[in-house]
């Protein structure tokens, strides 16, 4: 036996050891959720319900959005647009005829046909417009800019009778 650390001393120790590290334990969780405690949670971007967002199979409207939708996010990237995406949706979404009539339209203009601008929305709706001949129109509202600077614009979308775009111009069909 060692003089130093006689035996009966050993059970003390590691009692005061064991409560030291339960005493440091509960203090480092407390002092964690106190300072858990003090950060402020992240301020939501609206206080304003969440939208519901639905569709409908077939549905002429539903279509124009999901064109929209994905194509204003392939394009928004600024660091990384997806052309590629972008160009296979044009491809699924619109007439052959027009899109050879909306490249045509974007050399002469410098814009993209799509959005009729050079940039890309911050915002859009899409509204059904009724029906037009054997086709649908819809009308597209793209606001550009935010703040007290923002810009709308309004396209009129006519889908054929079987879902595809064959138009997108700045004044309704009807």
């Amino acid at each position: 036996m060692n003089r130093k650390f006689p035996a009966h001393r050993r059970p003390g120790r590691r009692a005061a050891f064991a409560a030291g590290l339960v005493l440091a334990v509960g203090l480092g969780v407390s002092t964690q959720v106190s300072a858990q405690a003090s950060v402020p949670a992240p301020a939501r971007a609206s206080t304003a319900a969440p939208q519901p967002v639905s569709g409908t199979f077939g549905q002429a409207v539903t279509r124009v959005a999901d064109f929209y939708g994905a194509y204003v996010d392939a394009k928004g990237d600024y660091t990384d647009p997806d052309v590629t995406l972008a160009t296979a949706l044009r491809k699924h979404y619109l007439t052959p005829d027009f899109a050879e009539r909306l490249a045509a339209w974007e050399n002469k203009n410098g814009a993209d046909g799509v959005l009729r601008a050079q940039n890309v929305p911050a915002r859009w709706t899409v509204t059904d417009n009724g029906t037009v001949g054997n086709g649908h129109e819809v009308i597209v509202t793209l606001t550009f800019g935010s703040g007290e600077t923002t810009q709308k614009t309004r396209l009129f979308v006519l889908v054929e009778r079987y879902d595809h775009i064959v138009d997108i111009g700045t004044t309704s069909a009807r």
